[in-house]
């Protein structure tokens, strides 16, 4: 959990203060050396802003730009955290660009449009489909327009392997979040914010379909936690690659399983077995639940003391930072922790999970978030 004091009303980050002054500029060959959080990949160091911007903790960064030459990190964004808010060190280094989060600013949207096309710039990874396109243009407006579609890679007509030119790789990243961690916890009330986008689809509404007390083994896909089966229905529903899933209540692991071809089920006791819902608004009552004696573990961005889990829920709803939270009650057996309310989120901004160098392809971004 969060380590500082903050009081109601003040909104907080771990010290760094919402008054202080947004700093939206790059430094251009300036390291900001240690104090590293994470690395993630990012095509250029606006993206690697939106990926600290969004990250809990960090507070600065420093992004490795494609025309490093010192090692093979082209592309690396470390995302980074101190106490004070500021970098200890600042050092010139050729080959880097640093620059701060925008979690201080007056942002608007969290969904950032990313409008960039990236030359000689490979998008590796996450793929789920494959056609042929006139142009770079027309692939991004594929990626666009398919829900699923975050980020693609496009093969030019120049390409060495000549029986790939112009093909499109659409590419998919979670736009909706993923609970790091849930566990069973007495005294501790979790919910969502009512605000998260789950969806692209706006009607019709429609449920899907749940199987109680049923299991479908095997083709499993990856294991998520998740709050309940309706969440992991959502989840399902997000991945292009996901044909059915089982939810096990006992651990809260929704398994996402990928068979095309057949389904079998089973009868079990405890676990809760469903199908994703295709092209339309997923029933979202479920954001509405608040599960009583269950902690949603890590991605604090703070904490406020607070008088009851209600007044939790609204605040997180109206912050447009906060996805989900946990309250912990006067009943919690730590008195310390009592009448906490921990806002938390997770990265939902579209990521590559590797970027590489390669002659006559084209990367970019789904324009979906533009106005």
């Amino acid at each position: 959990m969060g380590t500082c004091m903050i009081l109601v009303g003040v909104l907080t980050i771990c010290g760094l203060s919402f008054s202080q002054e947004c700093r939206r500029t790059f430094l251009e060959n300036v390291d900001f050396p240690g104090t590293d959080i994470t690395s993630l990949l990012s095509p250029d160091a606006e993206h690697c802003q939106q990926l600290c911007t969004q990250h809990p903790s960090c507070l600065f960064f420093t992004f490795i730009r494609q025309n490093w030459t010192e090692d093979n990190r082209n592309f690396y964004c470390y995302l980074k955290y101190t106490e004070s808010g500021r970098p200890k060190v600042q050092n010139p280094l050729l080959g880097v660009t640093s620059g701060f989060s925008l979690k201080v600013c007056d942002s608007g949207s969290m969904v950032p449009c990313l409008s960039q096309m990236y030359q000689n710039t490979d998008f590796l990874g996450a793929d789920y489909r494959g056609l042929f396109t006139t142009d770079h243009e027309e692939c991004q407006r594929v990626c666009t327009q398919d829900p699923f579609c975050q980020f693609f890679t496009f093969v030019n007509g120049d390409f060495t392997t000549e029986r790939i030119r112009n093909k499109c790789h659409l590419k998919f990243s979670w736009t909706i979040p993923r609970t790091p961690g849930v566990k069973r916890e007495a005294g501790v009330v979790s919910g969502f914010s009512h605000k998260v986008e789950i969806s692209q689809y706006f009607e019709p509404v429609c449920r899907g379909k749940l199987f109680s007390n049923t299991d479908i083994p095997g083709n499993d896909l990856e294991v998520l936690p998740a709050a309940s089966p309706e969440h992991c229905q959502a989840l399902c529903s997000a991945d292009p690659r996901c044909t059915y899933f089982s939810y096990v209540s006992s651990n809260f692991n929704c398994h996402l399983k990928s068979n095309p071809n057949e389904i079998v089920t089973t009868a079990k006791e405890g676990i809760t077995s469903g199908l994703p819902v295709h092209f339309c608004q997923l029933d979202n009552n479920w954001l509405k639940v608040a599960h009583e004696g269950v902690s949603f573990e890590g991605s604090d961005i703070r904490f406020e003391l607070m008088d009851d889990a209600h007044t939790c829920q609204r605040t997180c709803t109206f912050d447009p930072n906060c996805q989900y939270y946990s309250y912990f009650t006067d009943s919690y057996s730590e008195s310390n922790m009592r009448r906490r309310c921990y806002f938390k989120r997770v990265i939902t901004v579209p990521a590559p999970p590797n970027i590489g160098k390669l002659n006559n392809v084209i990367s970019g971004f789904s324009l979906k978030s533009c106005a």
